[in-house]
């Protein structure tokens, strides 16, 4: 009864007035939440019934547009932030300032302190590295799973946690109070580890149905990424690395969840984000003797984007066959080549050799 009464408010004027209202208004956080309930098989109020559906209507609006203004593309012209040190709509390519491929001296000798310095944690003697982000995430960071687990040579104080989860985009892991970490907490536990163990986190985030141009919709991917950085820092409190990563190629999307140009320009928020630790901001601090720690050390990781079918310098390509039905989420081959991007990152990378390689080496960078 409660239900047919339910769909017969749906059909009210109030009802199809919230649906009609402008994408504006829409709060896709408040949207993740109602889905979170669904999965749990919980009831919805009449509110949340009518918010879901003015939500997909206004995602069926959103999705026949899209693929009448986008069609497939191979390649978007765009040069990759790591192979990049001119300007972007006025913006400055590369990965570090200055358009550098490299951080600066200070910063990176820092990395290096702090690396030098990552123990096994008791009980147990574990060193945790978690996985960070939303469904592209959790995807790739499976395959990473798999394939270091037959890597011989790694620390074998190492666990590797996935913490990454399916529609768990940047807006919504920003809040504290997000189911998102509870899973998090329960996989900790499921690994035999606690909060206390995790040191090191790889981080990849996405804003979901970006449609401002940029800069807009990537400043906000920044502000949402500090935040999670933020909850990191006070949930872990022997967290000292994050390496960010950036979306892989969106060229193929059928779908307005994060095409591009949103998914190169991904790249800047994370691009802007170390800058700012760089620079000394105080929100990002991680040296304890400057004031109250707010973030981890925070690097690049892989730079994982590449311009579709053109061949990046170290050969990455991303073929329509690298990217699911939907041309946004990767296919087992393109999660294959994530997955073996961060392994050979983790391996190479000076700062990350103290805690992952099962014997310290000297590198320069």
């Amino acid at each position: 009864m409660r239900q047919q009464m339910i769909r017969a408010l749906l059909t009210a004027p109030i009802a199809l007035a919230l649906i009609a209202q402008q994408p504006g208004d829409l709060d896709m956080s408040k949207v993740q939440e109602i889905r979170a309930k669904q999965r749990r098989k919980e009831a919805l109020t009449v509110e949340e019934e009518a918010y879901a559906r003015r939500a997909a209507e206004w995602q069926r609006q959103r999705m026949e547009t899209f693929r009448k203004d986008n069609p497939p593309r191979e390649s978007m012209g765009f040069t990759p932030l790591s192979e990049f040190s001119g300007e972007y709509k006025g913006q400055q390519g590369g990965l570090y300032p200055g358009g550098a491929s490299v951080p600066p001296k200070a910063h990176w000798d820092a990395g290096l302190a702090i690396a030098g310095k990552i123990r096994p944690i008791e009980p147990g003697g574990k060193i945790v590295l978690l996985s960070m982000g939303m469904s592209n995430t959790t995807q790739e960071f499976q395959v990473f799973q798999k394939l270091a687990g037959g890597t011989a040579g790694l620390n074998p104080h190492l666990l590797i946690v996935d913490g990454a989860q399916g529609g768990q985009s940047a807006e919504v892991t920003a809040n504290p109070q997000a189911d998102y970490w509870k899973v998090v907490e329960e996989r900790l536990a499921a690994a035999g580890a606690s909060a206390n163990h995790v040191q090191i986190i790889w981080m990849k985030q996405a804003i979901q149905v970006p449609s401002r141009p940029f800069p807009e919709e990537t400043k906000r991917l920044q502000k949402h990424l500090e935040a999670n950085l933020h909850i990191l820092q006070s949930r872990f409190p022997n967290v000292k690395i994050a390496y960010l990563s950036n979306r892989i190629y969106a060229g193929y999307a059928t779908t307005p969840l994060n095409p591009e140009p949103h998914a190169y320009e991904s790249g800047f928020a994370v691009k802007w984000l170390i800058a700012d630790q760089i620079a000394g901001k105080p929100e990002l601090n991680y040296d304890p003797r400057k004031g109250a720690v707010r973030s981890p050390w925070l690097a690049w990781g892989p730079d994982l984007w590449a311009d579709g079918v053109r061949v990046r310098k170290d050969g990455l390509t991303y073929q329509k066959e690298d990217l699911a039905a939907d041309g946004t989420h990767p296919s087992m081959s393109g999660r294959e080549k994530v997955a073996g991007l961060l392994l050979g990152f983790l391996q190479r990378e000076p700062t990350a050799q103290p805690w992952f390689l099962a014997q310290r080496q000297s590198s320069g960078r």
